[in-house]
């Protein structure tokens, strides 16, 4: 199969699954934005840099409380699994979510993936790689934004930032924390 570009993409067995993560651009108040470098071992996009984040798995819902709304019905799981994924890759807790982007690709081993890609304010911590159980993270640095193209980004990474850093500039004052919105 190819795209529109001409390019092969890899075979996708089931059309309508697909796996979904949540990336955030955590932020300071002097304007510096945490990236962090995915290990060699990671599916897509080893080695590279890029904003914390991971995937929506059943475990982040499926044994909380259910919504009174309805039997197997729950709420927020979004940002629920955004906070655990940056406390454990990263150990910093963080302020509301708030999305940026969506946007969705293809994975090597067939997999396709949406991901909802966020901003939100640093509360507390001190980065913390050696916390993840899966290793996924090799290395950070909180950088501004004209020293995040000294890293070799993802592509549409740096662009985030950017994004994010007129978005705050444009502000008269600076939130700590920002409402997830979709």
């Amino acid at each position: 199969m190819k795209n529109s570009s001409g390019q092969k993409i890899p075979e996708i067995k089931d059309k309508e699954l697909h796996r979904i993560t949540t990336t955030t651009l955590v932020y300071k108040p002097d304007f510096t934005y945490l990236i962090t470098k995915r290990a060699p071992h990671k599916k897509a996009h080893p080695n590279k840099w890029t904003i914390p984040g991971g995937g929506l798995t059943v475990d982040d819902y499926i044994h909380t409380p259910q919504s009174e709304h309805g039997e197997n019905l729950w709420y927020d799981v979004l940002e629920k699994s955004l906070k655990r994924e940056i406390r454990e890759e990263v150990g910093l807790e963080i302020g509301k979510p708030k999305l940026l982007v969506d946007l969705t690709f293809i994975r090597p081993d067939g997999i396709p993936v949406i991901c909802f890609s966020c901003y939100t304010s640093y509360v507390s911590g001190e980065v913390r790689i050696d916390l993840d159980p899966e290793a996924d993270t090799t290395d950070f640095a909180w950088v501004t934004l004209e020293e995040a193209k000294k890293y070799d980004l993802i592509g549409g990474i740096w662009d985030e930032i950017r994004q994010v850093d007129e978005i705050l500039k444009s502000r008269k004052s600076f939130p700590r924390i920002s409402h997830f919105s979709f």
